[in-house]
């Protein structure tokens, strides 16, 4: 052999006998002895006490799934035994996170890069303690130690993979104690058979928080849903996705109990964005209930969450703490859609997109979208329904019974001898988020007799204000056009409104009342109030402002203003006709309001037998009635009652009677001139002609009377009677 040939023999000789000896130190070193110098670093590195308290073990196998040169080196995979993490002095308890065994794997060749790859981590029955104190301090939060040298090594998490364990959370903050145990399986069940378990008992469960009808609702929508490929594939999920584990949930939050379960993958992929991990879970939180399946994907740069989403319960405002979104109370709903949620720490985006649901006896659909991350969260989108029951309305402003208030929740009883609901609006709410949401409502019905063509609205929230700019009505082949500002920013809130109600048909108005259907007639008014309060009658109460309405060629009966609500008009009516039905030539009313106390400037009736007058306050404050009703006969009509009524009491319980004598200061039929001029010519600009009708409108002629002259005259087209007044 030549020299050089030795000398290279020499050297790979001695190269391979270092490296034996070297593995040789590697695999026979007992790795228990760098248990101290391994918990002291990583201590230092997360600012927390961290202890291996049992065995330190290495065990060296190649990566077949690598590169040719790293398939070649064996890869050390290490297991520690009875790992402790510390909390901090503050928490309750000593430890924030116990594991019976910790395993991973290290790529040897990218240390060589100054890297720390590990591409797997097996946590072995972990046990976790979550808790936040009233200050927001969170034992989650790791106070890492600041360097103003970057470091020269960086980390590279693949997957984390888990079996059997238990997580408790106690956050003072939020008012959440819970206690989650996670277990394995017995065996593997495909993404698509959860899917359509968790469907199944969504819609019972619809069916049981919101009736019959609600589950129906739902499983349209999922028959809608499985159509559309694109609706029905919820998340990222691959069709060899499976749960390996469920987990059952118990606990409260403020009180409230807490009871869930679902299930879960078994690896969380850290690094990969592709890799879903699937989720399902069925949360019931007192009476409301939240069930969601889906995936998660690349959940340590707080990805995105894609999954089908359930909601019902006895009232949205209660999902208000759980969501932080801002929700009006309804009646008991339902809804389901698809959730897409894109998550970063400095603002993130939820979609909800096609759901559909009931509420009430309502459908509801649509999409909305809520952003967090700016000044104040934002929540928007456009919401739908084809028939809205009116009734559903009402927990809006608190006018629903006691009763259902009690089923929502809400502790606000309205009084026995109040109309006006006396809950208070949610004001502290909606200065946690802004909003801008259309909304649109094909069909109104209220009961069974009127029916009320259409609602849109545009609500729009904005640092604690509430806009509905405009507010519509289609009612009775008419419209009726309103912006409301409620100012939830001020105390008390202050209330601006302005309506508007033009043609509205009486025979449609009233479509079972056979007397009207071949009237012409039709109903116009403003309205105009500035109030302050923080509910419906706080705000009536205090408004100040005026009313003008105006209706011509209708009929009037006791019995329907019995059958429409009207407590009072079908006593008065009563008093006056008794039980016949009387035709309306014209009704005209300018009421002025000033805290809360409508004064009647100009009301009257016009009638073929008779001239009716209301005159006195109603006050909104109180709810209490001063009002007298004169009639004045025309001509030798016989008229049943010419004496003056008077009604008092409360709206609740309204008292209507006959005075005991003349009024003298309102005189026997004779309005002074200066009282009633001024109104009625501000009326007249409500007066315009029913469409398909030529004629004049009887009450610009009515009108124009009571400007021009100090008595009431008859109406248009009938002749004057010789005065001759006979008694009762």
């Amino acid at each position: 052999m030549k020299r050089s040939g030795k000398i290279a023999s020499w050297i790979a000789s001695v190269l391979l006998a270092l490296i034996v000896v070297v593995l040789a130190v590697v695999t026979m070193f007992d790795w228990n002895r760098a248990k101290p110098f391994i918990s002291d670093k990583v201590s230092q590195a997360i600012g927390r006490p961290f202890a291996i308290n049992g065995d330190l073990s290495v065990n060296w196998q190649r990566d077949r799934t690598g590169s040719w040169l790293g398939s070649l080196l064996p890869w050390p995979e290490f297991t520690a035994k009875q790992i402790t993490i510390g909390n901090p002095d503050w928490a309750a308890q000593p430890q924030f996170a116990q594991l019976d065994a910790l395993q991973f794997r290290l790529s040897p060749l990218a240390l060589l890069a100054h890297r720390i790859e590990v591409p797997s981590l097996q946590l072995v029955h972990p046990s976790i303690d979550l808790q936040r104190d009233k200050q927001s301090r969170a034992t989650w939060d790791f106070v890492l130690p600041q360097s103003s040298q970057p470091s020269g090594w960086s980390l590279a998490l693949g997957r984390i993979g888990f079996d059997r364990g238990q997580i408790t959370l106690d956050d003072a903050t939020s008012g959440v104690k819970l206690q989650v145990m996670l277990e394995p399986l017995q065996g593997a069940i495909p993404y698509d058979q959860i899917v359509a378990q968790q469907s199944t008992d969504a819609r019972a469960q619809a069916g049981r928080s919101a009736g019959t009808d609600a589950k129906k609702a739902l499983d349209r929508a999922a028959t809608s849903a499985n159509k559309n490929d694109a609706t029905a594939t919820v998340g990222n999920a691959k069709s060899s996705t499976v749960y390996l584990f469920g987990w059952k949930a118990t606990g409260s939050y403020r009180g409230t109990p807490i009871t869930g379960h679902g299930r879960t993958g078994g690896v969380l992929a850290l690094q990969n964005a592709s890799d879903p991990f699937p989720l399902q879970a069925d949360m019931q939180v007192g009476d409301s209930h939240i069930a969601l399946v889906g995936t998660l994907t690349d959940p340590i740069h707080l990805g995105a969450l894609d999954v089908r989403l359930w909601f019902s319960g006895s009232s949205m405002a209660k999902l208000y703490p759980l969501t932080g979104v801002t929700l009006p109370d309804t009646p008991p709903y339902a809804t389901e859609g698809h959730l897409k949620a894109e998550l970063h720490r400095g603002g993130s985006r939820f979609s909800y997109q096609n759901f559909r649901g009931r509420v009430g006896g309502s459908d509801l659909a649509g999409n909305l979208l809520f952003v967090t991350g700016g000044e104040r969260p934002k929540l928007s989108g456009d919401l739908h329904s084809q028939l809205l029951q009116f009734a559903d309305l009402a927990p809006l402003i608190g006018a629903d019974s006691n009763a259902q208030k009690q089923q929502r929740g809400d502790a606000t009883a309205q009084p026995a001898d109040k109309v006006l609901p006396i809950e208070p609006f949610r004001t502290d709410r909606w200065q946690a988020m802004d909003a801008d949401v259309n909304f649109t409502g094909a069909r109104i019905v209220h009961g069974e007799a009127l029916p009320i063509d259409s609602l849109s609205t545009h609500l729009v929230m904005n640092n604690g204000a509430l806009y509905l700019d405009p507010l519509r009505f289609g009612l009775a082949g008419g419209s009726v056009r309103s912006n409301i500002t409620l100012d939830g920013s001020q105390a008390p809130m202050r209330g601006l409104m302005k309506l508007d109600a033009r043609h509205l048909k009486l025979k449609q108005l009233f479509p079972t009342f056979a007397p009207m259907q071949t009237s012409f007639g039709e109903i116009n008014g403003d309205v105009t109030l500035d109030a302050r309060g923080n509910s419906v009658a706080a705000l009536l109460g205090s408004a100040n402002g005026e009313l003008k309405l105006l209706m011509n060629d209708g009929a009037i009966s006791k019995t329907l203003l019995e059958t429409a609500g009207l407590n009072v008009g079908n006593i008065v009516i009563g008093k006056l006709f008794g039980d016949k039905t009387v035709k309306i030539n014209c009704a005209a009313s300018d009421m002025t309001a000033k805290d809360g106390l409508f004064d009647m400037r100009l009301f009257v009736f016009d009638t073929d037998d008779a001239v009716i007058n209301v005159d006195g306050t109603i006050n909104f404050a109180s709810e209490k009635l001063n009002l007298d009703v004169i009639p004045h006969t025309k001509g030798f009509r016989i008229f049943s009652l010419r004496s003056p009524l008077y009604v008092q009491g409360t709206l609740k319980n309204p008292d209507v009677g006959v005075h005991a004598g003349p009024l003298l200061a309102r005189g026997a039929g004779v309005v002074a001139l200066g009282v009633v001029a001024a109104p009625a010519a501000a009326l007249l600009a409500l007066v315009s002609p029913s469409h398909g009708d030529s004629g004049d409108n009887t009450c610009g002629v009515v009108l124009q009377q009571l400007r021009s002259s100090g008595k009431m005259m008859p109406s248009a087209g009938k002749t004057p009677a010789p005065a001759k007044q006979g008694k009762k």
